[in-house]
């Protein structure tokens, strides 16, 4: 397939283009400064640009079968404004204009699921998120809505503690209250996950839970 990158510098987002790549998959990454993709391969393509730019975006979602998003927003306090949500709007209007089906991304257990049962996650974690990075809960909390407002054919997967331990294959995945899903996950696994759903349809317009 070929499938666009957004995120692809981050930890999650370099995760998602090595394994695509390693899959014998096309890759089209957006980065703001490609020197910190430190990857070359040669179905790997980098398109230079910023989210804020709606040329360069169209020019990363054209042609491709669908997208990866590793985006995530800033945990600073300090942060203001919403570049990640205003981004993902961009993302999204690019690929209805490209008609580009399938969006695969992030988000919290902050956010809840129509398939959930009521979950202690579904308090505490606003709560904590509210308190410690308002900016980062508003900015989760609109780019989700942006994707899942549309008619795209979504999965955001819902994370809660991405450490940096190897890979472990266990992946668990579910609705809260439903399913046995706990809270950490190595990126990587995180990353397998975001990949699979290229072809599991378990989870079409859905945000399962996911964790080691």
């Amino acid at each position: 397939m070929r499938i666009t990158v957004f995120g692809a510098t981050g930890g999650i987002g370099h995760l998602v283009v090595q394994q695509l790549l390693d899959d014998g998959h096309q890759v089209v990454a957006l980065v703001r400064t490609p020197a910190k993709l430190s990857l070359t391969h040669s179905h790997l393509t980098v398109v230079t640009g910023q989210l804020s730019d709606r040329d360069a975006v169209e020019q990363a979602v054209s042609g491709a079968d669908a997208v990866i998003s590793a985006l995530g927003p800033s945990l600073r306090r300090s942060a203001t404004g919403t570049p990640v949500t205003e981004g993902t709007r961009t993302i999204v209007q690019a690929m209805q204009t490209q008609k580009v089906a399938r969006f695969i991304g992030l988000a919290t257990p902050s956010l809840a699921d129509p398939r959930d049962k009521p979950h202690w996650k579904h308090k505490v974690l606003p709560l904590m998120a509210g308190l410690t990075i308002p900016n980062a809960l508003a900015e989760l909390k609109g780019m989700t809505a942006a994707v899942t407002d549309s008619r795209l054919d979504y999965t955001i997967a819902r994370i809660t503690n991405p450490t940096n331990k190897p890979a472990t294959g266990r992946i668990r995945s579910g609705f809260l209250g439903h399913d046995g899903v706990g809270s950490a996950m190595s990126r990587a696994d995180i990353a397998a996950f975001l990949v699979a759903q290229l072809t599991d349809t378990r989870y079409r317009r859905a945000m399962p839970a996911i964790s080691n």
